[in-house]
């Protein structure tokens, strides 16, 4: 099997345990030179110097991981939330990341309405930062599961509805199979959203039968129920080029040896066609 690895990238999150510095070595290593960075991995570095291991090591930075959470109870809560996606953004922009993928928040004691007129509200607001610092901002639909707390933007309609408002260049989508695989609408949403030029990034993992944890217990591409190969080709007939993300909080695979952990998503990802 050909070892095409061109456009395979790895969240951070991924393999948790290891710091940015060996992710980077350990991704290298396997000739793949995609990586996403969740913002913890950077909390007190120096950003020069974090964009320096990257483009040392020839690295691609897909995105930042993550902003968004933009609602609350109080004007107060939500201010703070605006200043902090703004560094979000300006700490893509430092280490040369592309997008910021935002999980866009939710809270309970205000209705779902409420809370996505703030997510509309804080992207608004911090938009124009995104624009001047060339850095895209990803809206990421959440499974229904976690509209209590993460998110109320739930599917790729509301996704979609929300990023076709802004008619920005710099306002789209992140399609992640764990969280839209269940909905029947999934091809035309996806198609919609490529018709749009909205379709910003992909990512993958699969769902366990059964799950155990609602937020780590992911699996690795083949190993769970969802259809992969054909939501890949939705995302193909979209015109997506991008990087294919992989993305798994997994407790289980956490407590993996994470080199082979990594040598079996490597493996499982060239069991499909991109």
């Amino acid at each position: 099997m050909e070892q095409d690895l061109s456009k395979l990238c790895i969240h951070t999150i991924t393999t948790r345990d290891w710091t940015l510095e060996t992710a980077v070595e350990k991704y290298l290593e396997k000739g793949i030179h995609g990586i996403s960075v969740w913002r913890n991995y950077i909390e007190s570095k120096d950003m020069r110097e974090v964009r320096d291991l990257l483009e040392s090591h020839n690295m691609k930075v897909v995105s930042l991981v993550r902003g968004g959470f933009f609602t609350g109870l109080t004007k107060t809560e939500r201010d703070k939330k605006v200043e902090d996606n703004k560094a979000a953004i300006e700490e893509a922009a430092s280490i040369g990341a592309e997008m910021v993928v935002l999980v866009c928040g939710a809270t309970p004691g205000q209705s779902m309405e409420e809370s996505r007129y703030q997510i509309r509200e804080g992207i608004e607001r911090v938009l124009p930062l995104a624009e001047s610092s060339n850095v895209k901002l990803a809206i990421e639909p959440l499974h229904p599961m976690y509209a209590d707390t993460r998110s109320a933007i739930n599917t790729m309609d509301q996704a979609n509805t929300l990023a076709e408002y802004f008619e920005s260049e710099y306002v789209g989508v992140a399609v992640d199979v764990y969280h839209i695989w269940w909905d029947d609408k999934l091809k035309d949403e996806i198609i919609r959203c490529g018709k749009h030029k909205n379709l910003f990034a992909f990512h993958l993992c699969d769902w366990r039968n059964p799950t155990q944890d609602m937020l780590n217990d992911r699996t690795i591409m083949g190993e769970g129920v969802i259809q992969i190969q054909k939501i890949i080709d939705y995302v193909k007939e979209a015109g997506f080029d991008g990087y294919n993300e992989v993305e798994i909080f997994s407790n289980r695979h956490w407590a993996e040896d994470q080199d082979i952990f990594l040598d079996r998503i490597v493996k499982a990802y060239l069991n499909y066609k991109y």
